[in-house]
């Protein structure tokens, strides 16, 4: 049984124009556009690296100048000006086929530059990184709303962002912040599915996350936590021995005071640590 499309894509928000959005963009992932009769395709790279270019701007406007760069590089062509525009003009004949009852263009001139027209609920990327923002304010009271809140979100990564397809410069930033606030929704996640006392459940994925990002020292601290508390001191120590192997070699640093606390509240058994505690798992200094 297929599992349905993520919520973000069946909202239809009104715009400001009363008009009911009938597109939603996922970018989690290869790029995707849904209609209400289903996907659509953007053929073409630089067509494809123009809508990603205007959608991780999330609704704010981007000078030509720029759009170009993102485009071609350095293989600028001739009359770039009028290059642009040709294809401005074809992105927006392509979503205006997508939506024929929309009235104003989703692509529009502003003195600043170009800009595509989002509306709340319509990017994932958008909804994932405000449900990572409720998250953390949730975080500290409600870990079983939190838990279940950024599992929901986490679920709408089909992959990395834009696929294989990365784009320019500034596509290869927007990847960037959107990955972090992945790692961000990954390390709340795993400290209120600890706080409920799920260590076991989680286990195998916060082995694969910090086998994954060896140098994330939150994803170690998180993992030796679920170690010990499944009764598995000695490797909970090992993965710390490890990690601060890995950091010597790589970064010539040693382990954050907050990984040196965990290694030292599980050598000392600290209470803190135990399934039973009421403190939290995230250890503070003394």
């Amino acid at each position: 049984m297929t599992s349905p499309p993520p919520v973000f894509s069946r909202l239809r928000c009104p715009n400001a124009k009363g008009e009911n959005a009938m597109l939603s963009f996922s970018i989690l992932g290869a790029l995707q556009i849904r209609t209400a009769l289903g996907p659509a395709e953007i053929s073409g790279d630089l067509q494809r690296t123009l809508i990603q270019t205007l959608l991780v701007n999330e609704g704010q406007s981007i000078s030509g100048e720029s759009l170009v760069e993102e485009m071609w590089g350095d293989s600028v062509p001739d009359n770039q000006a009028n290059a642009l525009q040709a294809h401005i003009s074809r992105l927006r004949r392509k979503l205006k086929s997508l939506e024929p009852d929309r009235v104003s263009s989703r692509v529009t001139i502003h003195p600043s530059g170009y800009r595509l027209t989002v509306t709340e609920g319509e990017l994932d990327a958008a909804e994932f990184a405000k449900t990572v923002r409720q998250a953390e304010v949730a975080a500290a009271s409600d870990p079983a709303a939190t838990a279940r809140l950024l599992g929901n979100a986490l679920a709408m990564w089909r992959g990395p962002v834009f696929g294989d397809f990365t784009g320019g410069t500034l596509c290869q930033l927007a990847c960037g912040r959107y990955e972090e606030h992945r790692m961000r929704a990954m390390e709340l996640r795993f400290d209120a599915e600890l706080r409920l006392r799920n260590h076991a459940a989680v286990l195998a994925e916060l082995h694969d996350a910090h086998t994954n990002h060896p140098l994330r020292e939150r994803f170690c601290e998180q993992l030796m936590i679920a170690l010990y508390r499944s009764g598995r001191q000695a490797d909970a120590l090992n993965v710390y021995r490890r990690m601060w192997q890995h950091l010597s070699d790589e970064l010539g640093i040693e382990p954050s005071p907050a990984l040196r606390r965990v290694e030292n509240a599980i050598l000392s058994h600290d209470p803190a640590l135990a399934c039973d505690s009421p403190a939290s798992v995230i250890l503070q200094p003394a």
